[in-house]
């Protein structure tokens, strides 16, 4: 049940934060909005530390690089979610972002990359996709 709440969380805080963003990019610049935006996470990431460490920094050393990527990847999210929901509604594009992100999952989880349990597609997973996609196409009318 933590789970769930904790995914709900972030389902909702992703939604506000795409609007909250776009609006500051509509003020500032999305670039510039891009770039505040990161370095308040990075400040607040730091701050965090302070309260609460698990780990080291020092094990960087023996992680695989491509999973230090994850930053990049945090700044392509922020400008594209900014990006996406200037040129639709919020709603639209949250919808479309769902879809890609439980293909992405889906696809991550069939072919087990970087080091996940290997879950096969079944047909029933692929079914609910593409009623994903109609649903989509369908609220967009």
């Amino acid at each position: 049940m933590f789970g769930i709440l904790i995914c709900i969380a972030a389902g909702a805080a992703m939604s506000f934060q795409g609007v909250m963003n776009t609006r500051l990019g509509e003020s500032i610049g999305t670039g510039e909005a891009n770039a505040f935006v990161q370095a308040t996470a990075a400040v607040l990431a730091l701050a965090v530390l302070v309260f609460h460490r698990d780990g080291s920094f020092s094990a960087l050393g023996g992680t695989n690089w491509l999973y230090m990527l994850g930053g990049v990847l945090g700044l392509v999210i922020t400008l594209t979610v900014m990006l996406g929901m200037h040129a639709l509604t919020p709603a639209t594009a949250v919808s479309i972002i769902l879809v890609s992100q439980l293909l992405t999952a889906g696809a991550i989880d069939a072919l087990g990359l970087m080091g996940t349990e290997r879950v096969p597609l079944t047909w029933t997973k692929a079914i609910g996709a593409a009623l994903m996609i109609a649903g989509v196409v369908v609220f967009k009318r």
